[in-house]
């Protein structure tokens, strides 16, 4: 099943690598792109568990590096939650 990196930027201008056990994620995500910070995180939520569901229909468990992933994200979205104009960029997707 071929992976699928991207490396985003949050609000504070920190990078983050972030990894996708499906190239799904080039559906949701536009390298360049800035999204809203609860846009980015519908996003990945979305991304994250049909790449995980893709992972359970070929080997029959759920990718749970994918879930990781998205804890990863959520946790670090709340940082940035009390400013309602946070954006997070999609610096490149590999």
């Amino acid at each position: 099943m071929p992976v699928m990196h991207f490396k985003v930027q949050w609000p504070d201008g920190t990078e983050a690598n972030c990894y996708s056990p499906s190239t799904v994620v080039g559906e949701f995500f536009v390298a360049g792109q800035r999204y809203a910070l609860s846009d980015f995180v519908k996003r990945a939520r979305e991304a994250l568990h049909i790449g995980s569901e893709r992972v359970r229909e070929k080997y029959g468990f759920a990718c749970s590096a994918a879930l990781d992933q998205l804890a990863q994200i959520e946790e670090a979205a709340l940082r940035f939650a009390v400013d309602p104009q946070a954006e997070v960029k999609v610096v490149e997707l590999l």
